[in-house]
């Protein structure tokens, strides 16, 4: 099986694309950084810490890489098996032109193997808004083809890749969790069904999209922006905490409620999953600082994402959210000069305070009470 893979970065390396090496695909990255391009074509390979109990070091090799904005990246796109992506959120829509270059090239080869293409962010449905910006691009007489050949196979993925230690001198050189979880929708590939070690195929993706998004991204972030109101560092010693994990736990549990009416989880197993969880947050050997779980509040602001989606759910179900509500508070009131968005929120609460501000970036009803309590418990921070 041949795969290529955009983005070369630390989820690239530490996560996709050495599950994709170690079952033995030809792996080829696409990547634009230029310490990136010039050492994974010289060094065809790199280490992977594997930090926990057991601290390992797991070499990858026989990779290549190209230049993602290149004729390359096009011309492999008409010939592999698969194609995956770790870019982030707002990348996807800059790759969609020359993903539909290669596919339209792909046609006119004659290569009528399937394709499929799964686009691994932390994004709910990611493959499926990827397919969308990639139809922007297409001609329209070749749609139908690309409908009939491609799968467009949503996932939900789920390790921790801080970035490297201070002090490593290796651009290749990743750290990554001993934890992963790459979770996959089979009803969405074209032709047999992939067998990689560390994909887990479903049916039912979005109660494990779900369960991610509303346990690991709610916690992450709500021990980020408490952690930072706390002046702690890092996420270990805001989770060590005893007064930020209480509030990071029981959002966690109310966002759990919500998954068990949804989905039916079984009570005990969540409960379990959300230990799992906290105890990922405390690895000493993940270095992971508050600031950057943090940043880009307003995205983790919007109606769909970690903290407003649950929160919708609580009150779907008639649920409890005290502690969402002060996470998403304390959201408002994370500060970072290195990220554009913690600038504009900062701008909007000047301009328009806290009330309008939450109302235009989450969506939730100006005169609701949860707006109201989220706005008491944000002026109760300083």
């Amino acid at each position: 099986m041949k795969a290529l893979h955009f983005g070369a970065g630390n989820i690239g390396r530490g996560f996709i694309g050495k599950l994709l090496a170690d079952a033995k695909v030809e792996l080829t990255f696409a990547d634009v950084h230029p310490v990136l391009l010039e050492e994974l074509s010289r060094r065809k390979g790199y280490n992977v810490n594997v930090v926990g109990e057991q601290a390992t070091v797991e070499p990858v090799s026989n990779v290549s890489i190209v230049n993602s904005t290149g004729q390359e990246a096009i011309d492999l796109i008409a010939q592999v098996d698969l194609m995956t992506t770790a870019v982030g959120p707002t990348v996807l829509e800059k790759i969609a032109h020359n993903v539909a270059k290669g596919l339209v090239l792909r046609h006119r080869q004659g290569n009528e193997s399937p394709l499929n293409i799964i686009a691994c962010e932390n994004m709910v449905r990611g493959t499926s808004q990827f397919k969308q910006h990639v139809f922007n691009a297409l001609p329209e007489d070749e749609k139908a083809w690309v409908e009939a050949h491609v799968g467009f196979v949503d996932s939900a993925v789920d390790r921790i890749v801080p970035p490297a230690a201070a002090g490593s001198t290796d651009p290749l050189e990743v750290t990554v969790e001993t934890f992963s979880e790459w979770i996959v929708d089979k009803t969405q590939f074209k032709g047999p069904l992939p067998d990689i070690k560390g994909m887990e195929l479903t049916d039912n993706l979005m109660a494990f999209v779900e369960r991610k998004l509303f346990t690991l991204n709610t916690g992450h972030a709500i021990t980020a922006y408490l952690g930072q109101q706390a002046g702690h560092a890092t996420i270990r010693d805001a989770i060590l905490d005893p007064k930020v994990r209480e509030v990071v736990k029981g959002a966690m549990e109310e966002s759990g409620a919500v998954l068990i009416k949804r989905y039916g989880f079984d009570a005990d197993k969540h409960a379990a999953y959300i230990k799992k969880i906290l105890s990922r947050f405390e690895n000493p050997y993940l270095h992971d600082d508050v600031e950057r779980v943090g940043r880009q509040p307003l995205r983790k602001l919007s109606a769909g994402d970690r903290l407003i989606k649950p929160l919708l759910g609580t009150q779907e179900y008639s649920l409890p959210h005290a502690n969402l509500v002060i996470g998403i508070a304390a959201a408002m009131r994370y500060r970072s000069e290195q990220d554009p968005q913690a600038q504009e929120l900062v701008e909007s609460l000047t301009t328009q305070g806290p009330k309008a501000t939450l109302v235009e970036v989450s969506g939730l009803q100006a005169d609701s009470d949860v707006v109201a309590q989220v706005v008491s418990a944000y002026e109760k921070m300083h």
